[in-house]
């Protein structure tokens, strides 16, 4: 059964102290080749049915995301693939 994934991630005008603050730190780790991070959340929806894409971009306007300095996108995704993304 398909999962709709929510990622919500602040507007590129709205400064984003978390993803500086990061930026910062990795010279320390030895990493010196990263311009910029942003720090978002990603937010899993399981429904009972077949998943619902309006609903999910409902739930996510209202709830998940403050619009005024979010943005979002809604997707699916199989269920069977990995919740992160490390390779």
């Amino acid at each position: 059964m398909p999962r709709v994934v929510v990622d919500v991630m602040l507007k590129p005008e709205i400064l984003d102290p978390q993803g500086q603050a990061v930026a910062n730190a990795l010279p320390r780790l030895g990493v010196n080749d990263v311009a910029s991070v942003r720090i978002g959340r990603r937010i899993e929806i399981d429904f009972t049915g077949e998943p619902d894409l309006d609903r999910a971009r409902e739930i996510a306007d209202k709830l998940l995301a403050n619009p005024v300095i979010e943005d979002f996108t809604v997707r699916l995704v199989e269920t069977d693939e990995p919740a992160d993304a490390r390779s």
